[in-house]
Order: C-alpha cells, then sequence, then structure tokens
C-alpha cells in the first residue's frame, strides 16, 4: 500500500481518467473520460470505490449492489465511480460478459481504469506488489473535499448500505447518532 493517505476535510486527490459506460437508451457500452474537476464543477456530490480485479468472484458481488442503490446516489446528486487497476478494455470485456458467464453485465454507473496505478497511489488504496486495489469507498462533497473514507481488505467486502447511510448523513449536515436514516432525529 503507498504511504501517502488522503485526509478528511480536505480536498480529496483530483483524477482524470478512462472509463466504460454503459447508455440504456442506446443500449450499448462505449469509453468516455471523467474527472473529479467536471464532477465539481457539475455541483455533485461523489463516491469513488477501489475493487481489486475486473473477472474476480467477490467483486461482482459489491458491483451489483451499488449498481441496485443507483436511485439513492442519483437523489443524493451523487455522481458514483468504481474502479480498479484494470484497463478501460478489460472494464468493458466483463461489462459485455453475461452474469451467468462470469461478467458483470450492464451497469448504471461507470467503471474506472486506472491501469497507471495513479488514482489507487494517490488515495492510498495500491497494494504495489499485487498491482490492485485495497476496497476503499471515498465521498467526496459538492466542493472537492473528502468527507468520508473507509478501506477494507481485498477478501472482504463492503456494506453499500453503509455507504448510502453515510452519504445521506453527510448531506444532513447534522450530529447523526449510530444506525440512523433519514427521517430520524439528528444530535
Amino acid at each position: 500500500m503507498s504511504n501517502s493517505f488522503p485526509r478528511l476535510g480536505k480536498p480529496a486527490p483530483l483524477f482524470e481518467a478512462d472509463v466504460v459506460r454503459f447508455d440504456s437508451r442506446k443500449k450499448q457500452i462505449f469509453f468516455d473520460k471523467i474527472s473529479l474537476n467536471k464532477i465539481i464543477e457539475e455541483k455533485k456530490w461523489a463516491v469513488i470505490f477501489f475493487y481489486a480485479r475486473d473477472f474476480s468472484d467477490l467483486c461482482p458481488t459489491e458491483i451489483h449492489s451499488f449498481n441496485r442503490r443507483i436511485k439513492d446516489f442519483e437523489r443524493a446528486n451523487c455522481v458514483l465511480v468504481g474502479c480498479s487497476t484494470d484497463s478501460k478494455n478489460s472494464h468493458k470485456a466483463w461489462m459485455e460478459k453475461p452474469r451467468t458467464k462470469g461478467g458483470i453485465d450492464k451497469l448504471s454507473y461507470p467503471l474506472m481504469a486506472d491501469p497507471s496505478l495513479r488514482i489507487s497511489t494517490s488515495y492510498g488504496v495500491l497494494q504495489r506488489s499485487l498491482g490492485q486495489a485495497l476496497r476503499g469507498t471515498f465521498i467526496i462533497n459538492d466542493e472537492g473535499i473528502l468527507m468520508s473514507m473507509a478501506v477494507n481488505p481485498a477478501w472482504i467486502g463492503r456494506s453499500v448500505d453503509e455507504t448510502v447511510r453515510t452519504l445521506q448523513a453527510l448531506q444532513s449536515g447534522k450530529s447523526c447518532p449510530a444506525g440512523w436514516r433519514p427521517g430520524r432525529k439528528t444530535l
């Protein structure tokens, strides 16, 4: 893992990278670009989650859990982005394969490619000896400030429900007790 770590309450590490997206209207998978600066310019929050590898067994469980909650991220004015150290071509091939054949099928959010390892390094989640990222989750506000981060080892999946809850709590602007949900009392 990298020796450099992002800091809560400070600007999140900037990135600009290739992504793979699925356009549900055109029914096609295509390459695109994404940057944190553009997300901030659009006054959106961002959740960036890192996963270990394409074509793995554990990663699809998280990728599909995030996909099932896409409406929660959209309602929160939040851009969701998955990222691994795999190439954009690997992401595209994985997305083109049906789930029944080891693929992930079409997603409602982009997968960002980090084959240079720069993004994983700047977010402090790179396992350099393996050339892959740990399971890091980063919530960035609409001003580009890192508001939350959590990192799990590659073999432990994360709770997407907790990511959504944390995003909602941060956006409430209040002190939120354990287990808080929107509509419940804050402190």
